[in-house]
């Protein structure tokens, strides 16, 4: 609003000069102190009654909300085949706007995560997707925007459901060292939930994960690491270095192919895994961003 040209409800001239606006302010009066003390009367026995029911209005916000998280499962209602969510498409570098990388593959309900940076878990909630239904991770390579969540997910996971199995991690050589060091980060916390919840809640036998490490045969470049039911993942060789090894995903599943780059340079196993897929999700990086890093 532009000075003297404002309109205030009430007032009777529609172009004031902004010291009238400035002057026509009341003169504070004896009465204020007054006031302010009825005011925190009211205010402090409200504020109060409030604390005292913290935990009933707790429960009931909760009563409310949690039947209708733990029935969502927009997973239920997809149709037979491959389907993919983006639940992290950020850099090394901290975006409120977006997580680190992880990408979800959806066959016959049941999600296959590929890479669990960090906030995987917060979007997944967001999403409300439920890791309960994570099968396997699958890692394309070992940096920390692509592990970094990898903690929370398991978590999560365990405890959604009563997992009956570890969650299974597979990636290349060096997969056994990253699960490793998470196992036993999160050895303390399992057991104090295990203790808290009880076995019906947080099986102790489930928590954590198991490493599935795979290489390449001599002179290959790809392997059949997973099938389920159906779905075949195929692991192919990719160029991060020096973050070596890395890999990509290529899904294929009655017909459909969906295939999942990692982070690579142009490499001719990219473009052979891609061959006759149905989706490439690719990585990519501005060239001027990335100069004004090294900068």
């Amino acid at each position: 609003m532009r000075a003297g040209r404002g309109e205030r409800s009430g007032a009777r001239c529609r172009a004031c000069p902004i010291d009238w606006l400035l002057s026509a302010r009341p003169a504070p009066q004896e009465t204020t102190g007054a006031t302010m003390k009825r005011l925190i009367a009211l205010l402090v026995p409200s504020a109060i009654a409030g604390w005292m029911m913290r935990g009933r209005i707790a429960v009931a916000v909760t009563k409310k909300a949690l039947p209708k998280r733990i029935s969502s499962d927009p997973v239920a209602s997809l149709p037979d085949g491959l389907h993919i969510a983006i639940c992290g498409s950020g850099s090394p570098i901290p975006d409120e706007q977006r997580g680190n990388p992880c990408t979800a593959v959806i066959v016959n309900q049941k999600i296959y995560m590929i890479d669990a940076g960090e906030q995987a878990s917060e979007t997944f909630n967001r999403m409300q997707l439920r890791p309960d239904q994570i099968q396997a991770v699958l890692l394309t390579h070992f940096h920390s925007d692509h592990i970094g969540g990898l903690g929370s997910v398991t978590l999560q996971r365990w405890v959604a459901n009563a997992a009956k199995t570890k969650l299974r991690v597979l990636g290349p050589v060096g997969v056994d060292r990253v699960v490793n060091g998470y196992n036993e980060a999160y050895a303390l916390d399992n057991s104090y939930r295990t203790a808290h919840h009880g076995e019906g809640i947080a099986p102790a036998a489930t928590a954590g994960m198991v490493a599935e490490p795979f290489e390449f045969d001599a002179g290959k470049t790809s392997k059949v690491v997973l099938e389920d039911g159906g779905l075949v993942i195929t692991a192919f060789e990719v160029d991060h270095s020096p973050a070596t090894p890395a890999v990509g995903y290529r899904f294929d599943y009655k017909g459909r192919s969906i295939v999942v780059s990692g982070d690579t340079v142009y490499t001719k196993s990219l473009v052979d895994a891609a061959q006759g897929a149905d989706l490439l999700v690719h990585d990519a990086l501005s060239a001027d961003l990335l100069k004004l890093v090294e900068e």
